[in-house]
């Protein structure tokens, strides 16, 4: 009889073991459990080792508290001026409060996509289509402010907001991209435009450098000319000067000075000019020479009639 009872012991001790173990949690990083007791709230779980209550505790909810991510599909809404677009958001929020998150509102997700549809209509039916696709930032900031505001009292923090596709009608589209097609050619002819006036500023710029070069060098070679003209007329004036000097240091006679004076003649009769003045004391000195030959040529006859009766 003994033995049963052992068994039973056993059993029951097992059973309890069991029941221990399972109701041992362990709870990871960044994740929390809501705990409930007696179905009212109890506590909140966070890093560690726990110990459930069996029976009598149970784990509501296990939340996870690192940063999310929800993609929402498009959503149609309607510009100022009448034109409806499709736009899909992506929110990235966080859970801060197990507790609010778990008993604020039965469907947190599908809270807060429709609260993001509402939103973003309200925003964008405020704004014309041309605004709207050129203001993402302003439309993102208005959107996390609401959002983060009306999701606080579910626990839920909206930490950022992204339009992640804006897409008008088809219609739209084709004249968004002949414009931008548009915009894009006249950009390339401003830019060729640009890229041809620079190149005939700096033909122009070279032309006027070489003619400013050519200019130097035609100065320069004037001035050269110029001084080796002055150098020349200089060492001839020279030559001049230590000439008469020589001849001032010879002490020529008169003489001298009227056969030079004759040889001077002599090179100007032999230019262009149809008319000489001749100063008196060159004319004198003609006649002193017309007489010398003149004498000369009386003496030849003479001297020739002595000789011949010698033949």
């Amino acid at each position: 009889m003994e033995i049963p009872g052992y068994i039973g012991i056993g059993i029951l001790v097992v059973i309890v073991l069991v029941v221990i173990v399972r109701n041992i949690y362990v709870v990871q990083q960044s994740k929390a459990y809501v705990i409930e007791r007696l179905g009212a709230f109890h506590c909140v779980w966070s890093v560690g080792l726990h110990l459930k209550v069996p029976f009598i505790e149970r784990v509501v909810k296990k939340v996870s508290l690192k940063e999310q991510v929800a993609d929402f599909d498009p959503q149609p809404v309607i510009t100022k001026d009448n034109v409806t677009m499709q736009i899909d958001t992506v929110i990235y929020f966080q859970i801060t409060d197990p507790k609010l998150y778990t008993y604020g509102v039965e469907y947190p997700m599908n809270a807060i996509e429709n609260l993001t549809a509402t939103t973003l209509r309200n925003i964008i039916g405020d704004m014309e289509l041309d605004q709207s696709l050129t203001s993402r930032d302003t439309i993102n900031a208005k959107m996390r402010t609401i959002l983060d505001e009306a999701t606080d009292p579910w626990g839920i923090k909206v930490n950022r907001v992204e339009l992640k596709n804006i897409l008008p009608p088809k219609e739209i589209q084709n004249a968004m991209e002949k414009q931008m097609k548009a915009e894009r050619e006249r950009r390339q002819s401003i830019l060729q435009a640009e890229g041809q006036k620079a190149s005939q500023i700096l033909v122009a710029e070279g032309e006027k450098q070489s003619t400013i070069l050519r200019a130097d060098a035609a100065k320069q070679a004037r001035i050269m000319a110029a001084e080796g003209e002055a150098e020349a007329i200089r060492q001839v004036q020279t030559a001049l000067a230590d000439s008469i000097k020589l001849m001032n240091a010879a002490n020529p006679n008169d003489q001298v000075i009227k056969i030079k004076a004759l040889e001077a003649m002599q090179k100007v009769a032999d230019g262009k000019a149809t008319k000489i003045i001749i100063p008196s004391e060159i004319q004198g000195l003609a006649g002193l020479a017309a007489s010398a030959k003149a004498l000369l040529e009386k003496d030849v006859p003479a001297e020739e009639e002595k000789t011949e009766p010698q033949k």
